[in-house]
């Protein structure tokens, strides 16, 4: 039998080898508790939602500046989130404040409220000055050539903290793409045409919006390069995989280290992976970016609304929903929720999408709102 001083020293010694190897691992004891415990009691939300509950947390959808309307949707369909377009900021800072907050309140489950904030040409805040203080944002770039990385950091920043202040938790940025031709679509929203100096560039930026309680995201997966624009038609790139994975994939390996909440893919097909598939629809392609980067955070997929995934699934008679969340998106970019909700839910029914990819899904949507500061258990 031990005595009772020496069961004390050998629980202390456990204690503090507890602590060292959180330490080592950047964490202290009780974060690694805490977290686990939030795991546990998201598995538990999940295991108690309805199907219904469960399929809305994958949509987000575009509402119109109909408050009414857009809060019976949230609460009809238990929609997962919404997306804010440069129409929808309307009004002043307060009204705009309170709306969004009335969409909140008529969630089960608290929403993510994303908009689309790089800079530059794509710059929802600058829709709307009374609400957001300025008329014009710089691009990374520019903001780069002004004052260099210390200039980037200070405007993204400034950036997330109107955002969360707004009541917008997810920013579909930065643009972690490179594209080496002056003339390419994505090239006025790249940041550089060097990737290694991209993936530095991701490496700080990720945190440096994060910290405000403002999911970040990387796009467009796997490297738009220099690509059509997939807003109108199908964009095919002929590069190999190795290609990708010594060039592009750089800047989302940087960001997937510096702890990304999430991960946009592009609808621009890879012949030489999956030919003739969206990346957004591909298995294959999305499977590259959960096993050969290993990424644990929420997939999202862009705009499925979009030319090329119109394109895809009138030639090939597929519900486009259904093709992407089977692709293994956690979120969708769809305003058709109303069918799409019963398509996918049909699907389940069908076990042509699992119990188990949903639930899995889920859990990463409730996480990634919990890390937001969500109530979501």
């Amino acid at each position: 039998m031990i005595k009772r001083s020496n069961s004390r020293r050998i629980v202390d010694v456990c204690l503090a080898t507890i602590a060292e190897v959180a330490f080592l691992i950047g964490s202290t004891v009780p974060n690694a508790m805490a977290k686990t415990t939030a795991e546990q009691k998201i598995a538990s939300r999940v295991a108690h939602m309805t199907t219904k509950q469960k399929v809305g947390q994958l949509f987000v959808t575009g509402v119109s500046n109909d408050a009414s309307a857009t809060k019976h949707a949230i609460k009809q369909y238990d929609l997962g989130g919404i997306i804010l377009m440069g129409n929808n900021f309307v009004g002043s800072r307060s009204s705009f404040k309170n709306r969004l907050k009335g969409y909140q309140r008529s969630a089960k489950i608290p929403l993510t409220i994303a908009t689309d904030q790089e800079g530059g040409t794509v710059s929802r805040l600058s829709s709307n000055s009374a609400i957001s203080g300025h008329s014009a944002y710089l691009s990374p770039r520019q903001a780069y050539a002004k004052g260099g990385m210390k200039q980037v950091l200070k405007e993204y920043k400034s950036e997330a903290k109107t955002l969360h202040t707004l009541g917008i938790n997810w920013n579909y940025a930065p643009d972690a793409d490179v594209s080496e031709r002056t003339g390419s679509f994505i090239y006025p929203r790249a940041f550089s045409k060097s990737y290694a100096k991209t993936a530095i560039y991701i490496k700080d930026v990720v945190p440096a919006i994060q910290q405000y309680n403002v999911a970040a995201t990387l796009k467009h997966f796997p490297g738009y390069g220099a690509a059509a624009d997939t807003h109108t038609g199908a964009a095919a790139v002929n590069r190999s995989l190795k290609s990708f994975e010594s060039k592009d994939f750089l800047p989302f390996k940087a960001g997937i280290k510096a702890g990304v909440d999430s991960i946009m893919v592009t609808h621009i097909i890879l012949s030489k992976i999956d030919p003739g598939r969206p990346a957004s629809l591909s298995r294959k392609d999305i499977t590259l970016l959960r096993k050969t980067l290993g990424f644990k955070g929420v997939i999202v997929s862009d705009s499925l609304q979009m030319g090329a995934v119109t394109a895809y699934a009138n030639k090939h008679h597929v519900y486009r929903d259904v093709a992407a969340i089977k692709a293994g998106n956690d979120v969708i970019l769809s305003s058709d929720y109303r069918t799409g909700i019963p398509k996918v839910e049909h699907a389940l029914a069908k076990k042509q999408i699992s119990t188990k990819q949903l639930n899995a899904s889920v859990a990463r949507i409730l996480l990634m709102k919990h890390k937001l500061g969500l109530k979501v258990y």
